[in-house]
Parts: C-alpha cells; structure tokens; sequence
C-alpha cells in the first residue's frame, strides 16, 4: 500500500502520510516513502510551498512497534552509522530531507507527535497544531535517545534545558504548552485549512525571492559569525534587485493586483 501522497496544485505540494489506520507509524516502507517524497520536491521548480500532514486520527505516532523485532535481528552499527544521503543516515532524512527543500514547508499536525513524528515535524519550517494535539520526543521510553533528526533541529527551537527534559522524561506535552516552548508556531482548530491557507498566500509571494529568504534563515541560524550573516543577506538581496520576479512584485502591488510570476 502507499504510505505517502504527493499532490502539487496552484504551486502548493500536498505530501500526505497516508497509514492512517496505523496512525502513520513509521514502519521502513513509510520511512523510505517520506524520504522519496522530499527529495522529488527538491528540484522541483514548479512547488513554492509544501504542506506535510498526516491522515486519520494522528500527525504520526512514531516509529512503528512492530520494527523493534526486525531491527533487532541487525546490526546496529550497519544500519545506522553509513551516511546515505549527505550528513545523514536514511531515518535522520525523515526530518532533514524538509529542510533541504528550497521552499517552505508547514506541517498541520493533529492527534499526536510522537517520536519520529514530532522529529519529522520538526523539519518543516512552521508547525500549526490542533489545540488537543499531544507531542513527545518519545525514544527514552524505549530505552533510546532522539535519532532522527531530532537533535539537529531541536537546540534551533528550544532552550537547552527544556530540550533535555523533553529528551530525558519522553512526557507528552499539549500544543498549547509547546508552544509556549517554540515547538509549535500557532494553534488551529483546523490545522490543514491553516497551512493551506497560509500556503495559498506564499505561493503569491516572489518565488526567487521566498527561496532566496529560506537559504538566508538557514544561513543565520547556522553559527556563522555576524559578519558572514551580513555578508550574505546582502549577496542574496544583489541577486534579487532589479530582476522579473522582483520587479513583477513591485509593479503588482502598485496596480493593486494579484501578481502573475513567470
């Protein structure tokens, strides 16, 4: 069955985890479903926003159970430690692959975030949660640390002690409560009508411009020292000024109109 949908319109990807009988656990056909599913959106020049939700009754509940069996039967140390795509290892792409795509990307999460879940939520670049949503970074319950990206994003997001209590206790917080915390950008009582609506209204931004702004974010948040961020912003701001798209921006909002990007 397929795990994952991808349906582009109006320049918006919808990608869809599509186990929503099992909650969309992550299970190795799901995993390598989302990994494929944002590295086609990587190069594709059409996509200027993408919203990542799950079906059913949950965002994603984790890592599916039912792997512990089979993982157990493997060597760790083979299964994790190769790089296979870049910096990361296949599981820590589920999350790392949304910060690759040149484009915003908004997760609509509901029910809850456990786990891989919360960590591929975490990828996106903005979180709308329903207010009844629950989120974990879970893997200390299983007697595991956070390896799925999680701890390359999670320190960008949270203070280090509320970080580690998250990491350490593996308790289930409210999105109410994790916001206040930094994990969740705004609350929703209908999550997906929020990202897509928001989706709607970046997609008629600049295009050159909104990816040209998601590179620089990643930039300043880097660790690069002040002097390479201000360098930067303004490499970026030169390769914008003055070309169609910037100029298509100006002259619709004089006109009053909805722009029309080539």
């Amino acid at each position: 069955m397929a795990r994952v949908s991808v349906e582009i319109e109006n320049h918006i990807a919808r990608v869809t985890l599509t186990r929503g009988d099992k909650m969309n656990a992550l299970d190795n056909a799901m995993i390598e479903a989302i990994v494929e599913a944002g590295e086609s959106l990587k190069t594709n020049d059409d996509v200027r926003v993408v919203v990542l939700s799950g079906e059913g009754t949950a965002f994603c509940a984790g890592l599916d159970v039912s792997n512990f069996g089979k993982f157990a039967g493997e060597d760790p140390e083979t299964l994790l430690m190769p790089r296979s795509h870049g910096a990361a290892n296949l599981f820590q792409q589920v999350c790392m692959v949304w910060t690759q795509v040149p484009v915003p990307v908004i997760a609509a999460v509901h029910g809850v975030a456990f786990g891989g879940g919360i960590q591929l939520a975490l990828g996106a670049d903005i979180r709308i949660a329903h207010p009844d949503t629950r989120l974990s970074v879970m893997e200390m319950k299983w007697g595991l640390v956070p390896d799925m990206g999680g701890m390359a994003v999670l320190p960008k997001l949270v203070r280090s002690d509320v970080m580690r209590k998250l990491v350490y206790t593996a308790d289930p917080v409210g999105a109410l409560e994790a916001q206040a915390m930094g994990l969740v950008t705004e609350l929703s009582d209908d999550p997906l009508a929020a990202a897509m609506e928001l989706a709607g209204r970046l997609a008629q931004k600049s295009p050159s411009a909104m990816r040209a702004a998601k590179r620089l974010a990643d930039f300043a948040e880097s660790g690069a020292d002040e002097a390479a961020v201000l360098l930067e912003e303004s490499r970026e701001q030169a390769a914008l000024i003055g070309k169609p798209h910037q100029m298509e921006a100006i002259m619709a909002n004089m006109q009053k109109r909805a722009p029309d990007f080539k």
